[in-house]
C-alpha cells in the first residue's frame, strides 16, 4: 500500500513531539516534514532527545512542500490562534488535507475558511469537520481538513454523549484535573516544577475555552432528542477544571440528576460506544494509570439515588490531541481506525 506523506508544523512543542513519535511508528505514513522557524537545520532529537536513533529528520523552515503538492495531509501543531496565521501566511496545495489541534476551526461559525492556495490566485475555501471520531466518523472519513477537538472537551463529551442522544442531560456539574503539559512546553508561574509539585489550583472557573466546542456537540445529537432543559447551554455546564501535580492525565467527574437505573445507564453507555475501539466503559473503578500513553478513554458510571456521576480518563497529549489527530487521520485515509496507536499504558 502507498504510505501517506506527512507533514508537521510546529514539530518542537509537547503535540508536536507526541505526533512525531506515533507517525515515525506508523505502518502506512512516511513522515517528510516538519516545519519550526526556530529549530529549522537541527535534527529532531536535538530537540526531542528520545527520538535518538529513531529518525535522521531535521527541522525545516522550507515550505516547499507545502506548495508543490508533496504532502499528502499536514499537522498544524502551532497554538491557539497561529494555525490561521499560518494558513494565511502559507501557500498550501489544494490537494493536502489539514487536521489542526488548535481551537481555531472548532466552533461552526469559524469551521469555514477561504485560504490561498499554490499556484492559485483565487482562494479557496477549506471547511473543517469537527474531529470527534465517537460523535463525528462518518463525516470525518469523507472530510478534507479536521478541526481537532481539545483535550478537556474530549474528555467531558466522551462521558456525556451517550446521555445526550437519549436526551438524559439535566445541568451538569464537572469537575477535572490535568496534568502540566496541557499548558504547553513554554514556562509560566504555574507550570514549572517547583510550582506544581505538591500542588493544586483551581483554575478558568466556569469560563474554560473549551466549553463552545462542548456545547456545541452535545447540541449536535439533542437535536432529535431534547434533554430536560430542552437545549444544554454554556450556562448549564458548569465546569471546574483544577491544575494537578503531575505531569500528563485528565481525570473528569461530572454529575447530572437522571432517574435510569444504574443498569439501564450502563447498558446504555455500552450500547453507545460498542463501535468505538477507543472508548472503553468499565465495570471497575477507573484510574489515571490506565490511560496514560494510550489512545483510550475509559469511563465509569456511579449512581446514588438520582444522581448519576460520570467519571472519564485519558492521556491529554494523545486521545486529547495527537493520538485522537493520528486516528481522524486513520478514518480520512481509510485505514484501519487503530493503526499505528496500539500503546502500552505506563501503568508502573
Amino acid at each position: 500500500m502507498k504510505k501517506i506523506k506527512v507533514g508537521i508544523a510546529g514539530g518542537a512543542g509537547y503535540t508536536g513531539g507526541e505526533l512525531i513519535r506515533l507517525l515515525i511508528n506508523h505502518p502506512n505514513v512516511k513522515l517528510n516534514f516538519i516545519h519550526s522557524k526556530s529549530n529549522a537545520g537541527k535534527y529532531l532529537y536535538e530537540v526531542h532527545s528520545d527520538l535518538i536513533g529513531e529518525t535522521d529528520l531535521k527541522f525545516s523552515d522550507d515550505n516547499f512542500p507545502l506548495r508543490d503538492g508533496s504532502i499528502d495531509v499536514l499537522f498544524l501543531c502551532v497554538g491557539h490562534g497561529e494555525a490561521r496565521k499560518f494558513l494565511e501566511a502559507t501557500e498550501i496545495a489544494e490537494n493536502t488535507k489539514v487536521i489542526d489541534l488548535s481551537n481555531d476551526f472548532r466552533l461552526k461559525q469559524n469551521s469555514s475558511y477561504q485560504l490561498p492556495v499554490a499556484g492559485n490566485r483565487k482562494p479557496v475555501t477549506r471547511n473543517f469537520i469537527y474531529g470527534l471520531p465517537e460523535l463525528n466518523k462518518q463525516q470525518i472519513q469523507s472530510a478534507n481538513n479536521i478541526a481537532n477537538p481539545g483535550c478537556f472537551a474530549t474528555a467531558i463529551q466522551l462521558g456525556l454523549l451517550p446521555l445526550a442522544k437519549a436526551g438524559l442531560l439535566d445541568e451538569i456539574y464537572t469537575t477535572g484535573i490535568t496534568g502540566s503539559t496541557g499548558a504547553g512546553q513554554s514556562l509560566a508561574a504555574t507550570s514549572h516544577f517547583s510550582w506544581r509539585a505538591n500542588n493544586i489550583q483551581a483554575y478558568k472557573t466556569l469560563t474554560h475555552q473549551h466549553l463552545g466546542e462542548i456545547v456545541q456537540s452535545l447540541k449536535q445529537l439533542e437535536d432529535t432528542n431534547p434533554s430536560p432543559l430542552e437545549r444544554v447551554g454554556v450556562r448549564s455546564l458548569n465546569f471546574v477544571p483544577w491544575r494537578g501535580d503531575f505531569t500528563r492525565g485528565i481525570f473528569i467527574s461530572s454529575v447530572i440528576t437522571c432517574e435510569k437505573t444504574f443498569e439501564e445507564l450502563q447498558q446504555l453507555y455500552k450500547e453507545f460506544y460498542a463501535s468505538h475501539p477507543f472508548t472503553v466503559v468499565s465495570d471497575d473503578t477507573i484510574f489515571l494509570k490506565q490511560v496514560v500513553n494510550t489512545n483510550k478513554c475509559v469511563i465509569q458510571l456511579e449512581k446514588v439515588g438520582t444522581k448519576l456521576v460520570v467519571h472519564s480518563a485519558l492521556d491529554n497529549l494523545l486521545k486529547g490531541a495527537s493520538g485522537q489527530a493520528v486516528q481522524n487521520m486513520n478514518l480520512i485515509f481509510g485505514l484501519d481506525e487503530p493503526a499505528g496507536l496500539k500503546l502500552k499504558a505506563s501503568y508502573f
